[in-house]
């Protein structure tokens, strides 16, 4: 399909306006001497923070977390000694949560003094390090400095697990309405380590605010534990997953839309391509001549019977719109997602027309 073509479009790529939500920022990249600021709010930071400390112990004694790596040390053994390991380990974790809370402090307060992000009264942090106890804490944490700072943000973890928030907010790309019809849609979170495709059922009858969805079944590949992955390889491995989620609903009888949400890292123009923010993922995903809406096209044009439809977005505004029946009473609210970098976006509630 040229580059030029065009794809059965329910509402637009990147779009500011969106059914629940006026986007007011996304992607920001702020800048200090040091780089960019959310540089220092990734996972990858905090196991820097974690590899510092040890090195420290090192230097007089036996290291308290033993000989593996830092980077390789999993979410759930982190845990464990956080709650219940040697006091010596535990208090490294706990050092690195208060070290990493700082930081994540300065950056909230950098957000904050941001036009776009002034009025916000909620942040939502999301991401794969919210999916930990380490990372609950050092919310928490984090929102008890900003608290002493007499700073009145609520901060809190994202409402749905992270694996899950990036899916279940693609129902928050198109109207409602579309889906009447139809059980589940088709949605995609691509990140800068892993890629998910799932099925997220709607439940419109149980919750017309689409308070009830749920991923039924997901699929994941962490592209980024592999070596010389390309560009066309993850794209046919996401086409894959998408094809046996459609597989897995036929047999199950769960009638999908013939919509795909994507969430996707970057600046999404309106025609589907990719402007810049995309450095994390595998290959050149902001060439001119890909776009990652019309690949998907070619490679599944029809679920059931019908055309398919996609909508691509951001994926920190995707998993941020997870959040949409949580943040009714506040006007102003966004999300911050800490994972292989920091995203971020700021939202304004619309009103919803009455039933």
């Amino acid at each position: 399909m040229p580059a030029s073509a065009t794809i059965p479009a329910v509402a637009a790529h990147g779009a500011a306006r969106l059914p629940s939500v006026d986007l007011d920022s996304y992607n920001v990249e702020l800048k200090d001497d040091e780089g960019f600021i959310g540089d220092r709010a990734s996972k990858g930071a905090f196991r820097q923070i974690i590899e510092n400390w040890r090195v420290a112990t090192r230097r007089v004694g036996n290291d308290p977390l033993g000989e593996d790596p830092s980077d390789e040390l999993s979410k759930k053994r982190l845990d464990e000694v956080l709650t219940r390991g040697e006091p010596e380990a535990a208090a490294i974790v706990h050092a690195a949560v208060e070290e990493f809370a700082q930081e994540f402090t300065l950056i909230v307060r950098r957000f904050l003094k941001l036009k776009d992000w002034k009025e916000t009264q909620r942040i939502a942090v999301g991401g794969g390090f919210r999916a930990s106890r380490v990372g609950e804490f050092a919310i928490g944490r984090t929102a008890v400095l900003l608290k002493a700072e007499n700073i009145g943000i609520e901060l809190l973890p994202i409402h749905n697990h992270p694996d899950e928030a990036g899916l279940i907010g693609a129902v928050h790309l198109a109207p409602a309405w579309m889906f009447k019809a139809f059980d589940a849609i088709l949605a995609v979170d691509i990140g800068g380590t892993n890629m998910r495709a799932g099925v997220v059922q709607l439940n419109l009858k149980a919750a017309a605010d689409l308070s009830k969805t749920k991923v039924w079944k997901f699929a994941l590949w962490r592209h980024g534990d592999e070596e010389d992955v390309s560009r066309e390889h993850a794209v046919d491995a996401l086409a894959d997953m998408l094809k046996g989620m459609i597989a897995a609903a036929k047999k199950k009888r769960i009638k999908l839309a013939p919509f795909i949400g994507i969430g996707c890292p970057g600046i999404i123009e309106h025609d589907g391509s990719i402007d810049r923010g995309a450095q994390n993922l595998p290959g050149n995903w902001t060439s001119s001549k890909f776009n990652l809406p019309l690949v998907l096209r070619e490679a599944i044009p029809k679920i059931g019977e019908d055309e398919t439809s996609i909508v691509m977005h951001n994926d920190a505004v995707v998993q941020g719109l997870s959040g949409v029946p949580y943040m009714r009473d506040v006007e102003r609210w966004g999300v911050l997602t800490i994972g292989t970098g920091l995203g971020n976006a700021c939202f304004t509630n619309r009103e919803q027309a009455a039933d």
